[in-house]
């Protein structure tokens, strides 16, 4: 073969292999993988890979379907199904399939892809060309990427807290949340942070500091603490799916509840929006 593909037990050619829609690969870049050459047949570094693919695995709580013995076996036996002498050997696991959802069922089995195709390596004795940029890779939390992981991490470990959302932040400054946004209101000022690369734009957030300038409420969008959280009168959570909740609870301490006609008011107002968006008349229907 040209090339060879695997998805949960089939194998072909990697144009004819499906995978089911609700692999939650598609929604969260939920998975992981390892990658190495293949020469005459044999994975090259073969256990050093395997470890570090399960470490992977076992870090993100991906059951791995099959033991790292037989996925060796496996990788070697499709190699040898693949023209040519060396090899370009890549597998992955995905969490599984399950109804799109930042929380997943425990244990769930996971998924598990293997591509090898033929290829060759570069002449060391060539020189290459490079340049410079600024590592930003972990600063791009203001675009709405598939790559989930961390919040799907933290969605999970609220669940088993038995909490709804997790708040994240940097530095002792409150970003937001795992899957939205979290402001707070003190002295009848509403807080937020500003729409940075270190947040998500939320849609949903932005109506709502729109509600509290017809309300005449003063918006401060700007960088605030942990500290400020704790002591804030109301702590509100946004998302497109739930417009303006709010807070009783913060790392198991009471939080909120000194600013409810505030709260109240706000709730309101981001609410007959949507009623008159839609023509709705409760969000509960």
């Amino acid at each position: 073969m040209q090339a060879i593909a695997y998805y949960d037990g089939k194998i072909g050619a990697p144009e004819e292999l499906m995978v089911p829609f609700n692999d939650r690969v598609h929604f969260f870049g939920d998975g992981v993988y390892d990658a190495t050459v293949g020469a005459n047949g044999k994975v090259y570094l073969l256990r050093d890979h395997l470890d570090r693919f399960y470490t992977s695995a076992k870090a993100l709580d991906i059951h791995i379907p099959m033991e790292k013995a037989a996925l060796g076996e496996l990788l070697t036996d499709l190699l040898g199904k693949v023209d040519g002498t060396t090899h370009f050997v890549y597998w992955q696991v995905t969490r599984g399939i399950n109804d799109r959802n930042h929380v997943y069922p425990e244990g769930m089995p996971g998924k598990l892809w293997v591509m090898i195709r033929p290829n060759h390596l570069n002449d060391p004795d060539v020189p290459i060309r490079l340049v410079t940029a600024p590592d930003t890779r972990f600063y791009h939390c203001n675009i709405k990427t598939l790559n989930l992981i961390p919040s799907v991490m933290a969605a999970q470990d609220a669940a088993r807290r038995g909490v709804q959302e997790t708040v994240f932040h940097r530095d002792g400054i409150v970003t937001e949340c795992a899957h939205s946004n979290v402001s707070i209101l003190k002295d009848g000022v509403f807080y937020s942070h500003p729409n940075d690369e270190l947040i998500l734009r939320g849609i949903a957030k932005t109506h709502m500091i729109q509600a509290c300038y017809r309300l005449g409420i003063t918006v401060m969008e700007k960088p605030y603490t942990l500290d400020d959280l704790r002591a804030a009168d109301e702590i509100i959570v946004t998302s497109s799916s739930n417009f303006c909740l709010h807070a009783c609870e913060l790392d198991g301490a009471p939080a909120g509840g000194k600013d409810p006609g505030t709260l109240k008011a706000i709730q309101d107002a981001v609410l007959q929006e949507y009623y008159d968006y839609t023509g709705k008349t409760s969000v509960l229907d």
